[in-house]
């Protein structure tokens, strides 16, 4: 019995130390940094973006036909335009100004500092989440939907819908597990097969609707059933299109990959215009490479597919151009359209598991707001895989019911990138770029909010997503609040001087905080101070003054600067937080000098709850409890501990 407890904890054990694995190894700093990439062709590069970007061709001709119906042309022609005159112009400025592959979130939160830019980010991280969730799950059950309605396919699977979604996500999050990296040759085969695939069926369609031109007589007829004005076609239209939001899903993603994009033979800041160059090639090409298809696909399925075939059990739900392909190219073609399908979605579903395998490392540890796990890849792989799981059972693997909190996130992400660009223009006094991207913004915002309000579902989703990111961050930011936070400490000569003189006796330093600065307010500060701790009068000491900077950061580098006022010597700093700032500088001077340093402090007055609200707020709080706390947490060995004393 003993033995077989034993054996449990032991692999326990072993299955901690593999998930965490990656976590385990030496990192530099307090989260981790980005791998350097390997660097490829823009056009091999849009490939990689296209496994997400042009696989919506799966699924989007047949939402559109279902939410537009006649009407579906038309309103892919005005989503056309709104992508070619206004996502593109916006992507191409957001390449050009984050050339590093930060995308509008980061440019947003350095337009706007401080708690606000944070929350921010926190909200649109949310609709990141369900964009690339709901990519996982659409993708999967729309691959699911090509492998169960395929002639060739036994009976049985097609009442095992959601049973085989989930294989799939699971064999997703299998394959991350053992550890997928991007693989750019795997993406350029499948979407040029796949592009390849759907011409020939385009090209087809064409040719059958020019070849029986009663097509285009019973669309007509159709269309103008609805209505006979023109102008009010176009305006229904208008109100329709956001429903087929879906054909803008590739542009953050194409921003997002711009350090795969080889531009020059160097990436520093003076050589990064070739990159910029080849990345503003890949966003028009797959712009304009998506907008021929998004037309002639929605032409043809609108022509030549009955739209009972459309609806629910119906042979095209979800794959209206593999039923043309069957239809008119034979089970044959059919089925090898269909397999390059699936590879295709399911490909697009590793593309949204590596995205948000680079999010949460990019932001939320260097906020403080994710926990040390989720550094590691194979945490987060179970956690993203598990919520799939969950989506999928609650949309029943049903795309059409996905459409809606997909076409959420995209918008969304889309609507801040147009509002970033907005005011990056403002800033920089750019009147007319301002206007006309405050007007694409609008538009933007316009389709958002059609989109909600027809299809609420995505916002609760990204909804559910935003409030748990929020409440997992600020816990995790409490949790935290006690480490070093600090990447390295930078000494100046007049500083590291200082110090210097002080290793000759015991190290001294006051706190203190920086009201006027002459000498009359270190005399007032000094004398109050050794009369508190009976330092004796002849020691030296060394004032230290830390002003916040930012508390909304969470580790920085602090850079110490040597002052002197008359006779004394004040060591001064900035950071995110002071007992943390205050802490660290006491372990590097232990470490540089050999001897244990010695902090005073004087007590406060106040409700302690506030002056901790205080401290995870603003920084600051009551100082010398939270750093000899951070003390004790850093530095295990109560010898080798910095002293911190209080008096008054």
């Amino acid at each position: 019995m003993a033995k077989s407890i034993l054996s449990k904890k032991q692999f326990g054990r072993q299955l901690i130390n593999w998930l965490l694995e990656e976590n385990r190894k030496e990192k530099e700093g307090p989260y981790r940094k980005e791998e350097p990439h390997r660097q490829h062709a823009w056009w091999q590069v849009m490939c990689l973006t296209g496994v997400d970007y042009f696989s919506t061709l799966g699924y989007q001709p047949g939402i559109a036909a279902l939410a537009a119906g006649a009407l579906s042309p038309l309103a892919t022609l005005i989503l056309v335009l709104l992508t070619i005159f206004g996502a593109l112009p916006i992507y191409r400025r957001i390449a050009a100004e984050s050339p590093h592959g930060e995308g509008s979130i980061a440019m947003l939160e350095r337009l706007l500092p401080w708690w606000q830019g944070k929350l921010l980010v926190l909200c649109l991280l949310g609709f990141v989440a369900t964009d690339f969730i709901i990519t996982i799950t659409l993708s999967a059950a729309d691959a699911t939907a090509h492998i169960i309605e395929n002639p060739l396919a036994p009976i049985w699977l097609h009442n095992q819908t959601i049973a085989i979604t989930l294989i799939l996500v699971t064999l997703l999050g299998g394959v991350f597990l053992r550890g997928f990296r991007e693989a750019i040759g795997i993406a350029v085969v499948l979407v040029g097969v796949y592009l390849l695939l759907n011409f020939i069926v385009v090209s087809v369609g064409l040719y059958q609707i020019l070849t029986h031109p009663q097509a285009i007589a019973n669309w007509q007829a159709a269309l103008f059933a609805r209505d006979s004005n023109p102008v009010m076609l176009l305006g229904i239209a208008l109100l329709i299109f956001p429903k087929l939001a879906l054909g803008l899903s590739g542009f953050e993603t194409g921003v997002t990959v711009m350090p795969l994009v080889k531009g020059s033979s160097s990436n520093t800041a003076p050589h990064t215009k070739g990159r910029i160059r080849n990345t503003r090639k890949l966003l028009t090409t797959a712009a304009l490479i998506m907008s021929f298809f998004l037309l002639t696909t929605s032409f043809i399925t609108t022509l030549l597919i009955p739209v009972a075939e459309f609806a629910s059990g119906g042979k095209a739900n979800g794959r209206a151009l593999a039923y043309l392909a069957h239809l008119y190219l034979g089970n044959g073609f059919g089925t090898f359209y269909d397999l390059s399908t699936i590879s295709i979605l399911w490909f697009a579903g590793a593309s949204a598991m590596a995205g948000l395998l680079n999010i949460v490392p990019r932001y939320l540890p260097r906020y403080g707001m994710a926990p040390n796990w989720a550094r590691a890849a194979r945490p987060l792989v179970l956690v993203y895989t598990a919520i799939a799981f969950v989506v999928t059972i609650i949309f029943r693997a049903n795309v059409e019911a996905q459409g809606g909190a997909y076409a959420t996130g995209v918008l969304v992400l889309i609507t801040s990138a147009a509002f970033a660009v907005t005011l990056s223009a403002h800033r920089h006094q750019q009147k007319r770029a301002e206007l006309i991207f405050g007007i694409i913004t609008l538009l933007f915002l316009y389709t958002t909010v059609v989109n909600i309000i027809e299809r609420p579902e995505g916002i609760k989703i990204a909804g559910f997503f935003i409030g748990a990111i929020i409440f997992t961050s600020l816990v995790s930011r409490v949790w935290r609040s006690t480490e070093l936070r600090t990447e390295r400490i930078e000494v100046d000569e007049l500083a590291g001087q200082f110090l210097a003189e002080e290793s000759q006796g015991a190290i001294r330093l006051i706190a203190n905080r920086l009201n006027v600065g002459d000498a009359q307010e270190y005399f007032l500060k000094e004398k109050e101070v050794r009369d508190d701790n009976h330092i004796p009068p002849n020691d030296p000491i060394l004032f230290l003054e830390i002003h916040v900077s930012d508390a909304s950061e969470f580790a920085d580098v602090i850079k110490v600067k040597g002052v002197q006022v008359g006779d004394y010597r004040i060591l001064r700093a900035e950071s995110a937080a002071v007992p943390n700032a205050i802490a660290a500088l006491l372990l590097y001077i232990r470490d540089q000098t050999g001897k244990i340093p010695h902090a005073y402090f004087g007590w406060v007055e106040g409700n302690p709850i506030q002056y901790l609200l205080r401290f995870i707020l603003f920084g600051e709080g009551d100082i010398a409890v939270v750093t000899r706390e951070v003390l004790r947490r850093a530095e295990k060995n109560s010898h080798r501990r910095p002293c911190v004393h209080v008096g008054g």
